[in-house]
């Protein structure tokens, strides 16, 4: 393995000012505010300052809601620059949960939320001064990033500076590259999340330009792609499902420019892919990772081809493997001479990773982490296929047992979303006397189309073993969703059927 990065991840703003000073470095896509990389610098120098006037030392916590904008990226490379921890915190979320990640964090300041130091907004217009020293760097942590809480109540994941830079690096030596110097990235993807700070730090790493999107419309988002001509879109499966209801016209106008399509933080449906193609001539490449893992892990840019159900081979520097409950290795990957399974129940297993870019566990005292040999285990299921690519078949803790059998969400849900009429579908497991639980279906139907619930369960019984049939289908005008379109199952397993 690699030799673990030094330094801090806010050295790639200023490795950026030195190369190239005058390129614009961060771009409001609605009001066209910029800042060049020169300017950038000098204003994450002036807002470090700021903190340590304000009596940060190192390893404080600052707290940051704030949406995309150039505030939020000054505000959290300045936090990092002078040895503080970044808590970013989503703007969508409720008043009561924001409160809570500052008390759990300990953020003693914040900005856009209340704690006990609240900050000045930056100022973007500082001039240039004397560089300020970058404090820490390493195993420091950097950012501490609250999970989504999909496995249960949010956690924060401690990113140190080695983690971050290493993704960075490994992300960087994919070819074709994610974000090049003379990309224009949309950063549409909440940046409170770490699949958007990912995209935040390759922008940096390349000297490129950020187009920065505060909240997301798909023609809002169409008409700043086509005017600020950005050439590399960074979305979720959402953002892209959106994209294809606007047609091949207005698509091919909008993203004439786009060179590159890549999609992470939730499963893209294979129909997506297929329209998104037809539509635009793109392929979206799908990437998988966790925000423990820094948190990028696999993308279909390592396999060469965007193929639908896959999330491609683990990125370079990545190790990956499938263990059984117990640890036991099923299969590993990418070895040459490795032997894949060929069908999908012989080699499921529980996703297993290491590298350097792994987080060093949940705040407070890093528990949860690595294990002694620096492996750790995701919490997803998935099996490899004939080509040696990851294809991931659920969370573990979302796994539904009929009668002793596995039901897969993933599985019903793709079978369910094979009807026309469907537009999202989300499996999820209830109680049951006689079987322990037995499968429900939450369906958001197509506008003006209509469906009922035997037509679902024969499609289903055609198509599924008998125990995964759904008992019970349930009709509902949206699902909840994480920031990043990840479907919440939690909340749909109280709600009683039609």
């Amino acid at each position: 393995m690699a030799q673990a990065p030094t330094g801090t991840i806010a050295d790639l703003v200023a490795a950026a000012r030195d190369r190239v000073p005058a390129h614009t470095a961060l771009l409001d896509g609605p009001t066209g505010a910029s800042l060049t990389w020169a300017r950038f610098d000098a204003a994450v120098d002036a807002f470090a300052r700021t903190l340590v006037a304000q009596g940060l030392t190192q390893g404080d916590r600052v707290a940051l809601l704030l949406p995309n904008g150039l505030d939020f990226c000054v505000a959290l490379f300045g936090v990092i620059r002078s040895g503080g921890v970044a808590v970013p915190i989503n703007t969508d979320v409720p008043a009561a949960e924001a409160a809570r990640v500052v008390e759990h964090s300990g953020a003693a300041f914040g900005l856009g939320v209340e704690a006990p130091t609240a900050l000045p907004a930056p100022d973007l217009d500082a001039p240039a001064a004397e560089p300020f020293p970058a404090v820490g760097g390493g195993e420091d942590v950097a950012v501490l990033a609250y999970t989504s809480g999909t496995a249960g109540a949010p956690r924060g994941a401690m990113l140190s500076h080695r983690a971050l830079l290493a993704n960075v690096e490994q992300c960087s030596a994919l070819r074709p590259a994610p974000v090049t110097a003379a990309d224009r990235v949309l950063l549409a993807v909440p940046l409170s999340h770490a699949y958007g700070l990912s995209a935040l730090w390759q922008v940096a790493a390349a000297g490129a330009t950020g187009v920065l999107l505060d909240r997301f419309g798909v023609d809002r988002a169409l008409a700043v792609c086509q005017e600020r001509r950005v050439s590399t879109l960074v979305g979720v499966p959402a953002m892209y499902r959106a994209f294809v209801t606007a047609g091949a016209e207005r698509l091919g106008e909008a993203l004439s420019t786009v060179r590159l399509a890549t999609s992470g933080a939730a499963p893209l449906d294979p129909r997506t892919l297929a329209e998104f193609r037809v539509e635009t001539g793109l392929s979206i490449y799908e990437g998988y990772g966790l925000t423990e893992t820094g948190p990028v892990l696999t993308s279909t840019l390592a396999s060469g081809v965007a193929k639908p159900g896959s999330v491609g081979k683990p990125i370079p520097g990545v190790e990956l493997r499938l263990v059984d409950s117990d640890g036991g290795t099923l299969e590993v990957a990418p070895d040459e001479d490795e032997v894949y399974y060929t069908e999908e129940d012989t080699g499921t297993g529980l996703v297993a990773v290491r590298g350097h870019n792994l987080f060093s566990g949940y705040w407070p005292d890093g528990a949860h982490g690595p294990d002694a040999e620096g492996w750790f285990r995701t919490g997803d299921v998935g099996y490899l296929d004939t080509d040696g690519d990851l294809r991931l078949v659920d969370r573990a803790n979302d796994l539904i047992i009929v009668n002793g059998f596995n039901v897969y969400p993933h599985e019903v849900e793709r079978v369910v979303g094979e009807l026309p009429e469907v537009a999202e579908a989300a499996a999820v497991g209830v109680p049951d006397e006689r079987a322990g639980e037995r499968v429900k279906v939450v369906l958001v139907l197509r506008p003006g189309a209509e469906l009922t619930e035997e037509a679902v369960r024969a499609h289903c019984a055609d198509n599924l073993a008998r125990f995964k049939v759904p008992e019970t289908v349930e009709f509902t005008l949206e699902l909840p969703h994480s920031v990043t379109g990840k479907i919440s199952r939690a909340g749909l397993r109280g709600r009683p059927g039609r």
